[in-house]
């Protein structure tokens, strides 16, 4: 078995890296991704091995980046798209709602649009404004979409390759303040990647709770639980991996053991996807469920200058308040 220790960032390197050597058709655009390797060096020593028709820099210009990839997409590519950060991601907004999530159906299903657009997001590295967002519910709401975000080393590199396999344009979400967070991956195809693209994933058992993440959040949750099991609580760990669309089984079959559900994201949760995800549950498990589903998430806000973003964003604290709140019901 081939296993080794990378950082979440090198995950996605090493993904894109298989991506390329398998399809000739696999090209990656975006502002300072060949020759820097990306801000967050993510491409890094791509374009030096691929050369610059296959890794190419562009303009600092989101909705041409996006335009030129649809039509790369439409003749037959694959192009991935780097959005250097979350909230550069709006100048393309137009494109990504207007075309790349209507081309398929507008065509009757004739074209397909096989692009995945990778886009950094989250808080807590102390970053200027525009840089610490997490806009996914945007294009979760939309139909012809897929979005989906990695949360450790092993996701990044088996999910990358996978959005770009998929016929569908894929959002791919990659949590910023993780990049540097190492674990060991398993490099077989054969054993290395048991879930699909699309499959939520149970990070850790538990019965008297279940707590939802995605992203960032996934690891924070895992130390929630564990702080709860010192006090004897044994809290379930969902990592949704799939924001669009939703394992809805592994959620509803989670739910349905526990009783209890805490959904959790970086997001503002006034309509976010702990919305959709508590209107669901509460909808198809009514009847197992000892408490409503509570919601821990960023507050109605514009994200705050970064010496205040750690009480903006969700804490161990935040997280086991709900937990103490919903196991009181």
């Amino acid at each position: 078995m081939a296993t080794q220790k990378m950082t979440l960032a090198k995950g996605i390197n090493a993904g894109l890296r298989k991506a390329m050597e398998d399809d000739p058709k696999v090209v990656l655009m975006g502002e300072d991704v060949g020759k820097l390797g990306g801000v967050f060096r993510i491409t890094e020593g791509l374009q030096k091995d691929f050369g610059e028709d296959r890794v190419i820099d562009t303009p600092l210009a989101e909705s041409g980046i996006v335009g030129t990839a649809i039509g790369l997409a439409m003749r037959g590519y694959r192009p991935v798209v780097e959005i250097q950060f979350d909230g550069f991601i709006y100048p393309a907004f137009d494109q990504i709602i207007s075309q790349v999530s209507k081309m398929h159906y507008r065509s009757l299903g004739y074209l397909k649009l096989p692009m995945v657009i990778r886009v950094p997001f989250g808080g807590g590295i102390g970053a200027v404004e525009h840089h610490s967002e997490s806009n996914e519910a945007y294009f979760a709401h939309t139909a012809g979409l897929r979005v989906v975000s990695c949360s450790d080393p092993a996701d990044a590199y088996w999910m990358i390759q996978q959005a770009i396999q998929t016929d569908d344009p894929v959002l791919f979400y990659e949590p910023k303040r993780r990049y540097h967070e190492r674990a060991e991956v398993d490099l077989d195809e054969s054993t290395g990647a048991p879930l699909g693209l699309y499959d939520a994933r149970v990070a850790r058992e538990g019965s008297d709770l279940t707590l939802i993440a995605y992203g960032p959040m996934v690891k924070t949750c895992r130390q929630a639980a564990e702080a709860a099991a010192a006090e004897g609580r044994s809290i379930e760990v969902i990592d949704l991996r799939s924001l669009s669309p939703l394992d809805r089984a592994t959620i509803f079959t989670s739910a349905k053991k526990t009783g209890r559900v805490v959904v959790v994201h970086e997001a503002s949760t006034f309509l976010g996807l702990g919305s959709e995800l508590a209107a669901l549950i509460q909808q198809e498990c009514f009847y197992h469920l000892e408490a409503p589903v509570l919601r821990v998430g960023g507050y109605n806000l514009p994200y705050p200058p970064s010496r205040f973003e750690e009480h903006f964003l969700p804490d161990l604290d935040r997280i086991l308040d709900a937990v103490d709140r919903s196991l009181a019901y």
